[in-house]
């Protein structure tokens, strides 16, 4: 077995070609950009692990003229080789107890939340089943293991995002108002980290506000429908 270098490359490789339909184009130059895969109906698909913030211009100037979905990959399952000297010894894989949710995605998210408003975006969310490679490295200044490559096993769900109040599909419910991160928390099981991602989201996108404050904890409520504020405000 021959491991390649540090990338992500067999991932982005294996999911560009699930989004690969009949007839579609892989790497095609669009104004000064190259998108990774477009659809026989002009749909691009943007296979993208981490960083959106740093897509905002490319994906600003594609929805100019054309719809675009940002493809997220969120690792629902891992299995973990820890490779020694000989890459060509057996590995025996370890199942990683860590499983991601759909709602990891808002840790990229809160770098272009306001691009879920455009009419010509769209976001989806792909649960993959991978293998991650590791070998003996520093891995922030500290010994550890680093990890080398990421290889598709399979897809076990896809989650897509059109519209901002897609968001709200995060949650079991939206909690009574007023509301702070803590009770979103509850509502998406899981951490109140990732529940601050989604108010900051969701109020970048106008769909809550904030209706004031207990001790330090900032309280949000739903905006109304019509954008002239709360519901129920005169």
């Amino acid at each position: 077995m021959t491991i390649g270098k540090l990338n992500e490359s067999p991932l982005h490789e294996a999911l560009k070609d699930l989004y690969s339909v009949a007839d579609a184009r892989q790497e095609v130059a669009i104004e000064r950009f190259v998108a990774d895969v477009v659809h026989p109906d002009e749909v691009i698909y943007e296979i993208q692990t981490a960083g959106f913030g740093r897509m905002r211009r490319k994906l600003e100037t594609l929805l100019e003229t054309r719809r675009v979905v940002l493809v997220h990959p969120v690792v629902a399952v891992r299995y973990i080789h820890k490779l020694g000297g000989d890459p060509d010894t057996e590995i025996r894989p370890r199942r990683s107890p860590r499983r991601g949710r759909p709602a990891d995605v808002l840790q990229e998210l809160v770098s272009i939340p306001d691009l879920l408003a455009h009419p010509n975006f769209e976001l989806e969310v792909v649960m993959v089943e991978l293998d991650e490679f590791r070998v003996p490295g520093p891995v922030r200044r500290r010994a550890g293991w680093r990890v080398v490559e990421r290889r598709l096993r399979d897809v076990l769900g896809r989650h897509r995002y059109r519209v901002p109040e897609d968001l709200f599909g995060l949650l079991a419910g939206v909690p009574p108002e007023p509301f702070s991160t803590r009770e979103l928390a509850l509502a998406m099981g899981a951490p109140r980290a990732l529940a601050q991602k989604l108010a900051y989201c969701l109020r970048a996108c106008g769909l809550i506000e904030p209706s004031g404050k207990t001790a330090n904890t900032v309280l949000y409520q739903v905006r109304d429908p019509g954008g002239s504020g709360p519901r129920g405000s005169a």
